[in-house]
């Protein structure tokens, strides 16, 4: 059994690109860590995991962000990871002392990025503040008005990025920008934003009709060579992907046809179904990603309990996202579709195995720990088909969608 759960949650800029995950973190049922363990042997059984795991695995390229405890910070022990990849994030409960900003400072002079967390203005957080580069605000505690008040007077310390933090919907984060925030965390990109509309705009409608055709249970080579080679943009986008190192093919596929008989019908209806959605403007490469790690953690579970149908299970993870891809109920959507029953019963009711298995994928996305409920999963395994999911869809997004 592990000793701790590890999941990441985006953390977006103003353009809606990725600056960085905070990683959500918590000790196993199985761990011997206790309410009672030392804070700083926690800590470091977190960072030692970080180190174990790899930073880059779980992370890429971009700032980890991670919460230590006053014993952590105060210790002035050495962080295992290098200063330009992590950012230090102070919880509020810490308290405001001579040791604490002392321990502060050190971190500081070492080149670590420190956020205040969970941040509620106070006289006695001001030394913190002079020290701080991101204060991070929970839009859920502090209510629209305390936000405001909050936004006005840190606005003063120009030196401060503002994260808005635990934004649920998508009206919050319109809110957020307004107010002039730097960075934005919560789930509002993977909700849909109630829009109200008498009929689909015309790009999404062509969109919704190229999906359907791509996701038939009937779809056999001629009907998918067919439909894909009818779009250039397509075509020429899924020929890059199928010959780039991602896949590793002996030598370079130069038609749709030969792609489909060589690859087999349901890898090309996998990626040619992300293309498709990924053509959906206004809205973050990211949500592109989730769809991935999603489908890719779903089939691995599968594989994990011995259901025979792994491509139905992906299938459901990447579809998983349309609702908040086109804004729509995902009742709507499904209704546009073609899709087998069993499909339709896991996305909308987590039904059957593929529904079960996206509920504990979803359930672990959040950080909801305790719901990680499936009698033949081990929390070890969950947490490995997370991991696994996360490296495989970095690399396959990369080359698939040139991020």
């Amino acid at each position: 059994m592990p000793e701790l759960l590890i999941a990441r949650q985006p953390i977006y800029n103003r353009t809606q690109h990725v600056f960085g995950y905070e990683l959500l973190y918590q000790p196993s049922k199985d761990s011997k860590l206790t309410s009672d363990s030392d804070d700083v042997s926690a800590s470091q059984v977190i960072l030692d995991a970080l180190t174990e795991i790899g930073v880059d695995n779980l992370v890429g390229q971009r700032k980890a962000f991670v919460r230590l405890s006053r014993g952590f910070i105060t210790g002035k022990y050495p962080l295992p990871l290098p200063e330009n990849r992590l950012v230090v994030e102070i919880p509020a409960g810490v308290g405001v002392d001579t040791e604490v900003i002392d321990g502060v400072q050190f971190l500081v002079k070492q080149g670590y990025t420190i956020a205040l967390g969970d941040y509620a203005y106070s006289e006695a957080s001001l030394p913190l503040l002079a020290l701080a580069n991101i204060v991070k605000l929970d839009v859920q505690a502090l209510g629209e008005e305390e936000l405001r008040y909050h936004v006005n007077l840190l606005q003063e310390h120009d030196h401060l990025n503002l994260l808005a933090d635990n934004i649920e919907i998508p009206d919050e984060y319109e809110v957020c920008r307004e107010l002039g925030f730097n960075y934005f965390q919560g789930h509002f990109f993977s909700r849909p934003k109630l829009v109200r509309r008498t009929r689909m705009p015309s790009n999404q409608l062509a969109l919704m009709r190229l999906l359907a055709e791509v996701q038939r249970p009937d779809a056999n080579i001629p009907k998918l060579e067919a439909m894909i080679s009818q779009d250039v943009g397509l075509s020429y986008k899924l020929l890059r992907y199928i010959n780039s190192a991602f896949f590793g093919l002996p030598k370079p596929v130069e038609s749709i046809q030969r792609a489909v008989v060589f690859l087999g019908t349901h890898v090309i209806q996998k990626w040619t179904t992300l293309l498709v959605m990924s053509r959906v403007e206004d809205k973050p490469a990211e949500l592109m990603v989730t769809a991935v790690v999603r489908a890719k953690m779903c089939e691995i579970l599968a594989k994990a309990v011995e259901y025979e149908n792994e491509d139905t299970c992906f299938t459901v993870g990447l579809l998983s996202v349309l609702e908040a891809l086109l804004d729509m109920p995902m009742e709507k959507v499904l209704g546009m579709l073609t899709l087998t029953d069993e499909v339709n019963q896991a996305l909308l009711k987590n039904e059957g195995v593929p529904g079960q298995l996206l509920k504990v994928s979803l359930n672990y996305e959040l950080g909801d720990w305790q719901q990680l409920d499936y009698p033949e999963l081990d929390e070890d395994i969950i947490m490995d088909a997370y991991l696994q999911s996360v490296a495989w869809a970095s690399e396959a997004c990369s080359a698939l969608l040139g991020d």
